[in-house]
């Protein structure tokens, strides 16, 4: 199985995983590392360190960082950059995302293929709502009842 790990400023991996909790249980092989703001980047790396140290067991790891280029980012692309072949990076995550990948590593083993897959329904889920037209609305109102 692989291993995931959400990181990013403030309490940004424990949001995620409260969410993740209330839509799939208590996660198994998986860590959350919040960056909070009166700490360095040696304790975040040490932090991330230490999470991959407990999921060692696992197939390989994909990281979910908040911001493409923040620090959690940045440290997590320079700890695979030293060497971690069989971790995966994504900046940017959300919720669909880490629910995706969370759902799908059971049936996925590389964590390179998991990370590309996770992140397309990621994308997927990510819309701007249009509101329809006045008479797009109309005609609609005729056929759905909204409960107030």
């Amino acid at each position: 199985m692989i291993g995931i790990i959400v990181t990013g400023h403030g309490t940004f991996a424990t949001g995620l995983t409260s969410g993740l909790r209330l839509l799939a249980g208590e996660p198994s092989d998986y860590e959350a590392v919040d960056f909070d703001p009166e700490e360095s980047l040696e304790v975040l790396t040490e932090d991330l360190q230490n999470a991959l140290g407990r999921l060692k067991e696992c197939e390989g790891v994909l990281i979910l960082a908040d911001l493409t280029g923040g620090s959690p980012y940045n440290t997590a692309v320079r700890m695979k950059l030293g060497g971690l072949d069989q971790v995966e990076i994504i900046g940017g995550a959300s919720l669909p995302i880490l629910l995706d990948a969370y759902m799908s590593r059971n049936m996925i083993s590389d964590p390179a293929v998991l990370a590309r897959t996770s992140l397309e329904a990621g994308k997927s889920q990510t819309i701007c709502f249009e509101a329809p037209s006045e008479k797009a609305a109309a005609e609609e109102d005729d056929e759905i009842e909204l409960d107030d």
